[in-house]
């Protein structure tokens, strides 16, 4: 059955015949994200959701969407989301980052001209009938520095553009090396030198713990007597409070905001305030844009829903399609791994330690975690994934640690995951073949070869003569077929094990009689999801 998606908010037509022509069930519902009431009636019919910014996926939302597996945002917010609620669900949210980045840049440098020029003020006395030629004088972006804080997509064109206009451009941005600051032509400090060194200021950053409210009331007294201000990013970066009396004391000559700590801004200390340019969070509003996000956001959803790729995705990591084809077979080895380990773990779980070995240690790690944390958290919660395991094991305080390391064995690459516990140590190791099929080919430190079947049989037992005979015996007695049978030993006469693919669950008879026989230390029956 295809996958069906919702669009609940306006996306063009050609984004909707993007899933159409993917082979996607599509039904296009412009004005349903107004309306919560019928949303959460409905939204238990779709694999995916479309959006802008009138939907509000809340809690309430999530929690009547049994099948949704991603909800797309046409843009860069997702403050309309319930990230957490979404995350716990195991939804993946996927935003379109890059299809309005040069509007949105554009933006800034059209608010740092019209707050240079006082051009809106301008406007307005002279539709008036007034001339106030001489009331307005502005002041020149050339020669004059730029502060740009974040300098990551968008804060990068806004450098470029910067430069283009023949400013000095200062940067600050953690994440920013010296080498890539040289490249773009631009110098990195540390935000107080910014702070008192620009004449205009703009903010290119997403509202986090660390950025909320980065220009603090003590940060902006910091800065230059006459700068200016831009914000085109988000609201929240600015104590908007604190600018609008630098504003009225004239320490701050001059500030442009496209976004609000409240939005709507119906009120705002900015408001009314001279040489002070608003505009209602315009920043991505162009024909061009907002058909980008559009076509992206449609892309993306139908990528993930028929390939597996997740590309921008805010609460998982993203793999690309080029990825998925390849990491496919992996991804499903590490879930069987955990899975493994899960469903023999009865005790609380203090650590998980995955090591990747050769071709694994070279692939999208992250993805590979979530996998293995999801097949380890299936036992406690069946209907957590590859997004909400990361947040389950969080809440337990599960410690995730990982080691990479080259090839070091016949295998050209393979994944060995460790869970502690306070009473043990437990490990499994496996690889892909080159057909393409995961396999376990260490337990326990012991070195077996087995495929992964859907139903399994795991026992262990001292290296004895009878382990064949008594398995086969009772799997035979009891109508099991055995698709295939491995065995391992640690040395002649210590411990072994045994692990069953068989066509169907072993009954709880057969594994009884297998008990009887005193032969077997541990018989564990197994489920693996291997569709």
């Amino acid at each position: 059955m295809a996958p069906k998606v919702l669009v609940s908010d306006k996306l063009s037509e050609t984004a909707v015949q993007i899933f159409r022509d993917r082979g996607i069930d599509v039904d296009f519902m412009p004005d349903l994200g107004k309306d919560k009431d019928k949303l959460a009636e409905v939204i238990g019919q779709y694999d995916g959701l479309a959006i802008r910014s009138a939907t509000k996926v809340t809690p309430t939302i999530l929690e009547k969407a049994d099948k949704l597996k991603v909800i797309g945002r046409a843009g860069i917010g997702t403050d309309n989301i319930d990230k957490d609620a979404a995350s716990k669900k195991g939804v993946i949210v996927m935003n379109t980052p890059f299809g309005n980045m040069i509007t949105t840049a554009e933006h800034a440098i059209a608010m740092m001209f019209a707050v240079a020029r006082q051009i809106p003020e301008a406007s307005t006395s002279t539709h008036a009938g007034k001339w106030e030629k001489s009331k307005f004088m502005g002041i020149e972006l050339t020669n004059k520095t730029l502060g740009v804080i974040g300098a990551g997509n968008i804060g990068g064109i806004v450098c470029e553009r910067a430069l283009g206009l023949k400013m000095k451009v200062v940067a600050y941005d953690p994440y920013l090396g010296e080498e890539k600051a040289a490249k773009m032509g631009v110098e990195k400090v540390e935000l107080d030198e910014l702070l008192s060194r620009a004449d205009f200021i703009t903010l290119h950053v997403p509202l986090t713990d660390q950025t909320k409210n980065i220009l603090s009331r003590e940060n902006l007294a910091k800065t230059k007597p006459g700068v200016r201000i831009v914000n085109c990013a988000r609201g929240g970066l600015v104590d908007e409070a604190a600018l609008a009396e630098m504003l009225t004391n004239g320490h701050v000559a001059g500030a442009a905001f496209d976004v609000f700590s409240e939005e709507p801004a119906k009120d705002n200390p900015l408001f009314n305030l001279p040489n002070v340019v608003c505009t209602p969070h315009l920043g991505a509003a162009t024909t061009e844009a907002q058909e980008n996000v559009a076509l992206q956001v449609a892309e993306q959803i139908s990528n993930y829903l028929l390939t597996g790729a997740v590309e921008n995705a805010l609460n998982m990591p993203s793999v690309t399609a080029e990825e998925a084809k390849v990491m496919g077979p992996w991804i499903k080895l590490a879930g069987h791994l955990g899975s493994f380990i899960g469903q023999m773990t009865d005790e609380p779980i203090k650590a998980i330690n995955i090591l990747y070995d050769g071709v694994a240690a070279e692939m999208n790690l992250a993805a590979l975690n979530c996998s293995v944390v999801a097949g380890i958290m299936k036992k406690f919660n069946p209907e957590v994934n590859m997004v909400s395991a990361p947040v389950v094991a969080k809440e337990r305080g599960i410690q995730l640690s990982t080691t990479n390391q080259d090839k070091s064995g016949a295998f050209e690459g393979y994944i060995k995951v460790t869970v502690v516990t306070e009473k043990r140590e437990r490990s499994i190791g496996g690889t892909v073949f080159s057909d393409g099929k995961p396999r376990f080919i260490q337990i326990k430190g012991i070195n077996i070869d087995a495929e992964v079947g859907a139903h399994m049989l795991y026992t262990t037992n001292e290296d004895v003569p009878g382990i064949i005979g008594a398995l086969g015996q009772t799997m035979g007695e009891n109508n099991v077929n055995i698709a295939n049978f491995t065995l391992g030993r640690s040395e002649a006469g210590g411990e072994a094990i045994a692990l069953l693919y068989v066509d169907e669950p072993v009954p709880a008879e057969a594994r009884a009689k297998l008990a009887e026989t005193g032969l077997f230390t541990q018989i564990k029956p197994l489920e693996f999801d291997v569709a």
